[in-house]
């Protein structure tokens, strides 16, 4: 699959297990701007990074003949990663996402260079990255230089589910090492394909589990025997948030034709976690709108430094690598995404509570069974844990580089949080989704809505109703997997 010019969170949703390929528009520009590049250095001229060091090391000047050995030490020296390995799916990412920024023609790199991360996605050859290391400005330095050096034979490669040395993979498929030129290092290591391949991931979760939300909170409306009166439309109209607007509608269109909404209410008014599912939920939706925005700007800019335009005759270093506006918007899609959590649970308590005509905990023959008593607790420490998550990595910097570096954005680690917050959203939907379907059975013979319905069945085809205390652990696992599908497969 050739990659566009513009990538989008769709369609990176929609990319599968495809090979991608550069355009021949693409080998183009990347061919025209290290021609630039190389006549440059012929004349003697010096620039950052490309015949200097780094960092503090700005003002030393290095030799032409020991340039590539300085891109090359660049790399090893500044693989410094430590902590867990980086996900494979985030891994692909950070390759496709690379390739995508080299693409753009001004990074002073040579075609075979973006070639060779194009081999590693298509062969499944992921190189082993940590997930510690970056401050998120100068670029995602320590992860994206264990990405790159499998480039020139060094590093760690996860292969066919194995941790290999890369060099013995790269014999296996036939590859040779690539040497590193003039600017490759550097052009490698800066940018911000770290933390945007985990704000990418996040995302494509994000409107998945925001969906579920809304289908889960409605299948909970019912088995609560909740009222749709705060979802109609008039209510929503004088409070135009878009967000709110299509939750409110979703929640109408998924109750349609539910026999429980047709049973006659005495309560007043619902809770809040029922009643204002709109508000909330939309809330999460319209951030979620805005981080795509952001994000997809990111993924699709020339993030390295310095930047080479052959176009206007300059190389000029500037500031693109830094993630300040990554840091800001994924500690915020991480606080958005922790409310869809947080109302869950609170639907899954009263779910619980034995009010509404339910048994408490949602046992038959409680006291001697528990239910889902402790399903509840594991939902709030789940819950707990994402607050604190959430505290915001943005509002740290710390000074490096010799102060060279001087203010960072930490995006790094407002990425890796924002990957533990989408594992636990999805963990405290499947609970709730476990609860709702345990009282919609208890509601029997009265039906929920034929679209709930499916996914009440679709449920119950792997977790049937709870008669009597289990090892619960197992269904909340079945839940849990059931919501790697996007609803939409099942209504």
């Amino acid at each position: 699959m050739e990659l566009p010019h513009h990538i989008s969170i769709e369609y990176l949703q929609g990319i599968g297990n495809s090979d991608i390929s550069m355009s021949a528009d693409a080998i183009q520009r990347i061919e025209t701007n290290r021609a630039y590049l190389d006549n440059i250095l012929s004349k003697g001229e010096t620039y950052y990074g490309i015949n200097t060091g780094f960092g503090s090391l700005c003002d030393v000047r290095v030799s032409d003949d020991e340039l590539a050995q300085l891109q090359e030490n660049l790399v090893c020296s500044h693989a410094c990663g430590m902590g867990d390995e980086v996900p494979e799916d985030v891994v692909r990412l950070m390759l496709l996402l690379k390739v995508h920024g080299l693409s753009q023609g001004y990074s002073g790199v040579r075609k075979e260079i973006v070639q060779r991360l194009v081999d590693f996605y298509n062969l499944g050859i992921h190189p082993v990255i940590y997930e510690l290391g970056s401050l998120g400005a100068s670029g995602d330095l320590a992860p994206l230089a264990h990405m790159s050096l499998p480039i020139f034979g060094m590093g760690k490669v996860r292969y066919n589910g194995e941790v290999r040395e890369s060099m013995d993979v790269l014999k296996e498929v036939g590859l040779e090492p690539i040497p590193l030129s003039a600017k490759e290092g550097l052009a490698l290591l800066n940018g911000t394909q770290f933390m945007s391949s985990y704000g990418s991931w996040a995302l494509k979760q994000a409107h998945k589990l925001s969906a579920w939300a809304d289908v889960i909170g409605a299948m909970s409306v019912d088995a609560y025997h909740s009222k749709k009166d705060p979802f109609k439309h008039p209510i929503h109209r004088v409070r135009p948030h878009k967000g709110q607007i299509s939750t409110a509608q979703n929640m109408m269109d998924l109750l349609a034709g539910s026999e429980i909404q047709e049973v006659p209410k005495k309560q007043v008014q619902d809770p809040y976690s029922f009643r204002c599912i709109p508000q909330v939920h939309g809330a999460s939706k319209d951030v979620i709108d805005t981080v795509t925005s952001v994000v997809e700007t990111e993924i699709n800019s020339v993030t390295d430094n310095p930047i080479v335009f052959h176009d206007e005759d300059e190389i000029i270093s500037g500031g693109n690598f830094h993630g300040q506006p990554m840091a800001l918007h994924l500690d915020f899609l991480a606080i958005a995404l922790a409310e869809l959590a947080n109302i869950s649970e609170r639907r899954t308590y009263l779910l619980v509570s034995g009010q509404r005509n339910l048994p408490p905990f949602l046992a038959p023959n409680a006291g001697l069974n528990s239910g889902f008593m402790i399903a509840q607790y594991t939902a709030a420490a789940i819950v707990s844990q994402n607050k604190q998550l959430c505290t915001p990595a943005s509002v740290d910097s710390i000074v490096s580089s010799n102060g060279q570096e001087d203010h960072v954005s930490m995006g790094a680690n407002a990425a890796t949080k924002l990957y533990r917050v989408v594992k636990n959203v999805q963990r405290v939907l499947a609970i709730e989704l476990l609860t709702a379907a345990q009282a919609l059975d208890i509601r029997r013979p009265q039906k929920t809505s034929a679209k709930l319905e499916k996914v009440f069945a679709a449920l119950r085809q792997e977790v049937s109703f709870m008669e009597q205390d289990r090892l619960l652990h197992n269904d909340m696992i079945k839940a849990e997997k059931l919501l790697d599908k996007h609803p939409d497969e099942l209504i």
